[in-house]
C-alpha cells in the first residue's frame, strides 16, 4: 500500500467535495455548513467500514433535490429527520442483503448512467461562470476561461512528465497560488460561501414524534433512500470495473446508512457515493480506504482550521478539474459501439443518457431497467416455437423455449384444437414453465381442446409444473 500516494489523493479529493457540498447544500437552501458535516460523516465512515476502498461519498446533490420541497414547507429539523430514516433504510437494505440486486442492471444502463453523469458532472459547472445571477463578461469571463484552461493543460500533461503528484492537486495548489500571487480577479470559493464553523454537534432532531411526523418524513427519506443507494451501487460497480477488485456491496449499504443517521444526528445533509469525486480519486492514485478517510477528515480541518487558506481556491481551477472528470467519465467507447450493437441495446444507452440529463438518476435507471426488460420478453417471446408429429392417430406438439406471460400469444397460436385429431399430446421436455401465467396458458389450452371435444396429455413435466397443473385442474402424466 503507497501511504503517502493515496493520502495525497485523498487531499486532491477534498478541494473537489468543498465547492460541490456547498453547492448542493444552497440548492436545498440549507446552511453550507450542513453540507460539509454531511460530507465529513458521510465520506470518512463509508471510507473505513464501507465494502469499496477508493470510492468516495459525500453530500449528494442526487439527494439535494429530493429534499427542496421538504425543507420549504417544514424546515430543518424535519429535513435532519428525514436523513436519520434514510440512513435506517439504506442499513436494513444491506442487512437484508440486497445489494446484489445491482447486478440486475444491464450494461446498456450502466453506460446511459455514466453519460449522463458525465453530462450532468460538465453542465454543473457552468453555474461557477455566473456571478449574481449573470454571465460573466469582459476580462472577469477571459481570466476564468484561462485558468479553467490552463488547469485542465497541467492535469493533462503532468502525468507525461512524472506520476510523484496528482496532476489534479498540482493543478489547484499551481492555479491557486499564481491567482493570489498576482491577484488576479477571479471568483473564488470564499465567494459561494463561508465555510468556518465549530465541531458538529449531536442532537436529535426537534420534532414531535407523530404518526403524523411520520407521515411527511417518509416519502422523502424512502425517496432519498432509494436515489442514494442507486447512485452508490452503480459507482460501486464503475469502480469495481476501474479497479478490477471485486468490492462487497452489501457491506457498503450498511456503512452508507450508518453514515446519513450520524450525518443526520450532527446536524449534516444526507449523501449517497459521488462518481465524479471518486473519479479523481482513483485518477488520482487513491485505491484504499485511506484515500477516501483524508478526504473527509480534511474536510473537517477545512472548517475548524483552513477555511481562510481554502477559501481563497480559485473556482476556475475546480471547474477546471471537474471539465476533465467529465471527459474522463464519459464512456467514449460506447459511441463507437452505438452502430455494432443490436438496435434495441443502441436506444437504451441514448434514452437513459438523454433521461438522466433531463430528470434525474433515479428515474433513468428505473427507466432504463423496465425498458430492458420490455424489450427482452418481446424479444424472448417470439422465440418459442413447436416441432410437431402424428403416429397412431395421436398428434404430438413438442414446444421449445420458455412460456411466460409475454410468449402466451405465440404459444397458443402454435395450436388448433378444431383441426386436430381427437388425441393430442403437449410433450414439455424442452419447453420451461416460467410463471403462473404460463400455468393459466397450459390449463386454459386443455380447456380449448376439451370444449372441441378432445384430449389433450400433457407429457413430460417437472414435478413442480405437474403439481400447479394439476391444481388448475389439468390431469398430467409423465
Amino acid at each position: 500500500m503507497n501511504l503517502s500516494k493515496n493520502a495525497l489523493a485523498g487531499l486532491t479529493t477534498s478541494f473537489a467535495l468543498v465547492p460541490e457540498c456547498i453547492a448542493f447544500a444552497l440548492v436545498a437552501d440549507l446552511n453550507p455548513l450542513t453540507g460539509l458535516y454531511g460530507a465529513f460523516f458521510i465520506c470518512t465512515i463509508t471510507a473505513i467500514f464501507g465494502g469499496r476502498p477508493g470510492m468516495i461519498s459525500g453530500a449528494a446533490g442526487s439527494m439535494a433535490v429530493v429534499i427542496v420541497a421538504l425543507v420549504a414547507q417544514h424546515g430543518l429539523q424535519y429535513f435532519l429527520a428525514t436523513v436519520v430514516l434514510s440512513g435506517i433504510i439504506m442499513l436494513l437494505f444491506g442487512v437484508l442483503r440486497l445489494g446484489k440486486l445491482v447486478t440486475m442492471v444491464p450494461h446498456p444502463v450502466m453506460l446511459g448512467f455514466v453519460n449522463g453523469l458525465a453530462i450532468v458532472i460538465a453542465w454543473s459547472q457552468l453555474q461557477h461562470f455566473k456571478a449574481d445571477g449573470a454571465w460573466l463578461h469582459g476580462s472577469s469571463l477571459l481570466w476564468m476561461c484561462g485558468l479553467v484552461a490552463l488547469t485542465m493543460l497541467i492535469v493533462y500533461l503532468l502525468p507525461r512528465l512524472t506520476r510523484a503528484l496528482p496532476p489534479a492537486l498540482v493543478a489547484i495548489v499551481g492555479v491557486g497560488v499564481l491567482s493570489a500571487t498576482l491577484d488576479l480577479p477571479v471568483r473564488t470559493l470564499g465567494d459561494m460561501a463561508h465555510i468556518a464553523g465549530g465541531l458538529p454537534v449531536f442532537a436529535l432532531p426537534e420534532l414531535p414524534m407523530t404518526m403524523d411526523t411520520l407521515r411527511v418524513v417518509f416519502p422523502y427519506a424512502l425517496l432519498m433512500a432509494v436515489v442514494g443507494l442507486l447512485e452508490t451501487l452503480l459507482t460501486f460497480n464503475l469502480t469495481d470495473e476501474m479497479t478490477e477488485t471485486r468490492g462487497l456491496p452489501n457491506r457498503e449499504c450498511v456503512a452508507l446508512g450508518v453514515a446519513n443517521v450520524a450525518s443526520g444526528l450532527f446536524g449534516g445533509m444526507g449523501g449517497c457515493a459521488m462518481i465524479g469525486q471518486t473519479m479523481i480519486n482513483l485518477s488520482s492514485g487513491g485505491r484504499t480506504r485511506v484515500s477516501g478517510a483524508v478526504s473527509g477528515i480534511m474536510i473537517l480541518l477545512f472548517i475548524l482550521f483552513l477555511s481562510p487558506l481554502i477559501e481563497r481556491i480559485p473556482l476556475a481551477a475546480l471547474v477546471g478539474v471537474m471539465f476533465v472528470v467529465a471527459q474522463q467519465t464519459f464512456a467514449w467507447s460506447s459511441l463507437q459501439v452505438l452502430g455494432k450493437v443490436p438496435r434495441h441495446d443502441a436506444l437504451l444507452i441514448v434514452a437513459v443518457t438523454a433521461i438522466t440529463v433531463a430528470t434525474d438518476l433515479a428515474v433513468a435507471v428505473l427507466c432504463g431497467i423496465v425498458i430492458a426488460a420490455l424489450s427482452f420478453a418481446w424479444r424472448h417471446a417470439r422465440e418459442i416455437r413447436a416441432d410437431v408429429t402424428q403416429a397412431e392417430g395421436v398428434k404430438t406438439y413438442t414446444p421449445h423455449g420458455t412460456l411466460f406471460f409475454a410468449s402466451i400469444a405465440h404459444f397458443n397460436e402454435l395450436f388448433d384444437p378444431q383441426a386436430d385429431p381427437q388425441q393430442v399430446a403437449l410433450d414439455c421436455r424442452h419447453l420451461r414453465l416460467a410463471d403462473h401465467s404460463a400455468v393459466v396458458a397450459v390449463a386454459s389450452l386443455s380447456e380449448r381442446y376439451a370444449k372441441a371435444g378432445k384430449t389433450l396429455q400433457v407429457l413430460h413435466l417437472s414435478r413442480r409444473c405437474e403439481a400447479l397443473l394439476q391444481r388448475s385442474g389439468v390431469m398430467a402424466t409423465a
